[in-house]
């Protein structure tokens, strides 16, 4: 499909500080592809915007003043909110970040990176990958917060350690494929019973469980 002809991606901007906001406007207006429907610093505009308009990325800052990003997110999830959520923000401590994964966001990027890089973050959130800086969310494990422990997973085949392990580095299900030289139905079936056994329900949530048992799954012999 020619570029001009695909739909636009909505975007609405949660972050309590309008110079940040503005700024983000500013750049995903000037890029093809994106669509900011509204951006706002306080939740409960946030979540009125939802309830009228189809999104399919929130772009939440953590820090919101006397509210956070995750008291957000658990009311988004609860009015039936089921599009794709890519933190950015500034700071964010491992506890945090591990409660926003356990929550099944998409993504964490930090304000510190490139402009260039979250336009490409979050097409890849819409695309169904998972965007996490690795170093946080290595930290946020070890945390080991009592949210989001998980106990030992049920044994996994060859074929899904490797595709948890293409997971696990943000890859889609058509890039797995290619790697691995399969279908991409076979892919999303492989998924659906890591699903299952593991016990979680989103990419972001998987990903979690593939860094909790990475000596024991992603590097078996």
């Amino acid at each position: 499909m020619p570029e001009a002809a695909k739909k636009a991606i909505t975007v609405l901007i949660v972050d309590d500080h309008a110079l940040f906001r503005e700024s983000l406007v500013r750049l995903l207006r000037a890029e093809r592809g994106f669509e900011v429907v509204a951006h706002c610093g306080l939740i409960e505009t946030a979540l009125r915007v939802l309830q009228a308009r189809q999104i399919d990325v929130v772009l939440l800052d953590f820090d919101l003043g006397e509210r956070n990003g995750a008291q957000f997110l658990c009311s988004a999830r609860q009015q039936g909110f089921g599009g794709k959520v890519l933190v950015v923000t500034a700071v964010l401590h491992q506890g945090q970040a591990a409660e926003l994964v356990h929550a099944g966001i998409s993504g964490i990027f930090m304000k510190h990176h490139p402009a260039a890089l979250l336009t490409q973050a979050i097409r890849d959130v819409v695309n169904g990958k998972v965007f996490f800086d690795q170093e946080l969310l290595q930290a946020a494990v070890a945390a080991q917060t009592p949210h989001t422990v998980h106990s030992r997973p049920e044994h996994f085949t060859q074929r899904e350690q490797q595709v948890l392990s293409f997971v696990f580095e943000g890859l889609a299900n058509k890039e797995i494929a290619e790697r691995i030289g399969v279908s991409e139905s076979s892919v999303k079936a492989t998924l659906q019973q890591l699903f299952a056994k593991t016990g979680v329900h989103t990419r972001a949530q998987l990903v979690r469980v593939a860094l909790e048992h990475k000596s024991e799954l992603l590097f078996k012999q």
